[in-house]
Order: C-alpha cells, then sequence, then structure tokens
C-alpha cells in the first residue's frame, strides 16, 4: 500500500492562502546580530540615563588630549572632557532622533501609500506625483532650512528626517499594497462587500509587514548618519547635550595628534547604523511570506 505524504497546514493569515510549510521559530544569524548590537547601543543610552564615569559636559583644561587611563577610559578631548561618558550619553540623541524619524515618517506616508493604491488611477497618480514632488527634497537640505528658520534643534531634526523618510515610505506602501490587493483574497473580500478600511486592516497590513520593518530599519540607520552629519555641521544637537556628531566635529582639529577623539564617536555611529541594518534584513526574512519559499 503507498502512503501519501502528509497533508501541509495552512499558514494563519487571510483566507485564500496557498499552503506552505509552517513557519520556521526562532531567530536567524541576521537578527542575532543585529539585535546584539542595537541591544547594546540602547543598553548605552539607558546606563547613561542613571551614571556615567565622568560628567560628559564637565572641562578640565590640565587633563586636556589625555591618554585612556583609569580616570579617563577612553581618554579627553581637546577640552578635557571625558571620552567614554560623552559616547554613553551621545547614544540618547540618535536613539530619540530615530524613532521620531520613523514615527513622523510612518504617520505620513503610510496611509498616503494605501490610499493611493486604493483609490482610483487617476487620484492615485496625481496623489504619488505629489508625493515625489516631496521626495525631490532632499532631507538633510530641508533640516537645514529648519535650522537656519527656527534654530538648531533635536527637534527640527526629527521633523525634517521625518518628512524626507515620507515619500520613500509611501512609495513602498503603495507597491505593497498593490500587490496585495490583485491576491485573490482581497478579490474576494472586494466581491463581499468589504471596505476599504477592513481590506487595509486585515489583509494589507499584515502581509506587507516585512517591508514596514525593513523600511522602519533602513529608516532608523539613516537617521542615525542624518543627525550625526547635522550635528557634525552644528545644525543638530545644539552643546551643552552630547552628541556623537559634534564630537566627531570637536575631534578633527586634532585629529593628528588625537586620533582617540574621533575613533570611538564614529564607531559607535558605525555599530549602530550597523546594527539597525542586520535587524531590518534579519526580520524581513522572519516575517516577509515570500522568503519562505526561499527556505
Amino acid at each position: 500500500m503507498t502512503t501519501l505524504p502528509p497533508r501541509l497546514p495552512l499558514t494563519s493569515g487571510a483566507p485564500g492562502s496557498v499552503r506552505r510549510p509552517p513557519r520556521r521559530r526562532g531567530g536567524t544569524p541576521l537578527v542575532v546580530a543585529g539585535g546584539t548590537l542595537v541591544a547594546g547601543v540602547v543598553l548605552m543610552a539607558l546606563v547613561s540615563l542613571v551614571w556615567t564615569p565622568q560628567d560628559p559636559t564637565a572641562t578640565d583644561a590640565v587633563n586636556r588630549l589625555a591618554a585612556p587611563s583609569a580616570q579617563h577610559w577612553l581618554g579627553t578631548d581637546g577640552l578635557g572632557r571625558d571620552i567614554a561618558s560623552m559616547v554613553l550619553a551621545g547614544s540618547r540623541v540618535p536613539l530619540l532622533v530615530g524613532l521620531g524619524t520613523v514615527a513622523v515618517g510612518f504617520t505620513i506616508g503610510l496611509p498616503i501609500g494605501i490610499v493611493a493604491a486604493m483609490t482610483d488611477r487617476g487620484a492615485g497618480m496625481w496623489l504619488m506625483r505629489g508625493n515625489d514632488i516631496l521626495q525631490a527634497f532632499p532631507a538633510l537640505l530641508l533640516a537645514i532650512v529648519l535650522a537656519a528658520v527656527f534654530g538648531p534643534s533635536t527637534l527640527t531634526a526629527v521633523i525634517a528626517l521625518g518628512l524626507g523618510l515620507a515619500p520613500g515610505v509611501a512609495r513602498v506602501v503603495r507597491s505593497g499594497t498593490l500587490q496585495v490587493l490583485s491576491r485573490e483574497y482581497s478579490l474576494a473580500a472586494r466581491a463581499a462587500g468589504r471596505g476599504p478600511v477592513y481590506l487595509a486592516v486585515r489583509h494589507v497590513l499584515p502581509n506587507i509587514r516585512g517591508i514596514l520593518i525593513v523600511q522602519a530599519s533602513v529608516g532608523f540607520a539613516i537617521a542615525i548618519l542624518a543627525e550625526a552629519a547635522l550635528s557634525f555641521l552644528g545644525l543638530g544637537t545644539p552643546p551643552p547635550t552630547a552628541s556623537w556628531g559634534r564630537m566627531l566635529q570637536d575631534g578633527q582639529s586634532v585629529l593628528q595628534i588625537a586620533p582617540l577623539t574621533v575613533l570611538w564617536p564614529g564607531a559607535a555611529v558605525a555599530v549602530a547604523v550597523l546594527g539597525f541594518n542586520l535587524l531590518g534584513d534579519g526580520l524581513r526574512d522572519r516575517f516577509d511570506p515570500r522568503m519562505e519559499v526561499t527556505r
């Protein structure tokens, strides 16, 4: 007697989904590596709220450009400030700017992308043409303009970077929404009289979560780099708040005689950006249904 292979269970999700192997649980190497780096940055920010080796804003003219020691673990900068304390305290600003940027970008871009995909072709096209006009303005240029008008601050950086992220989010969300709306379960829901809100919540958002996660992680990484660039130009978080970008600016003048003043903040920026990129790629592989075929 021939034994038939066991039937594969239906995956949880929208009605009409094809039968796929059960989703593999557990973290991937990318998730583990990226999550570890991100957790390290978050831990630095949390620790700096309650403790730092020294006061990150205190200057010491006697110990300017001091080498690493028991008192100053990573040395001091050109004003005698403790570099280790500044790196710890400086981790708060990139995380705050990243969270604010992603929140603003998704609050604006997500509904625009879904509405543009669900409306008729003419209205959706004009909505995306307006989105393209906004995307033509670089986020850094908008941040410079806002800083010139309202003064440098963390809030102006968050608003400018969030507005710069929104058009890209809208375009990616529209593309993913159109793919979901072309599937059989979406067509069946429309035939059953389901409204656009039901389609967006029940079918669109669960099926585009992979690209949303990737877009959020990429936006977070870009925000960290942009904040460092703005602070380096003197248009980001103003002193005396510690910032990795301003540490790079301060260390530029003494780079040849004290390279450690730019090594540590530069490494912190690189680790944070790499962590969010790896985490986003790993979560995409973990949650995107289309990646199941390649596993």
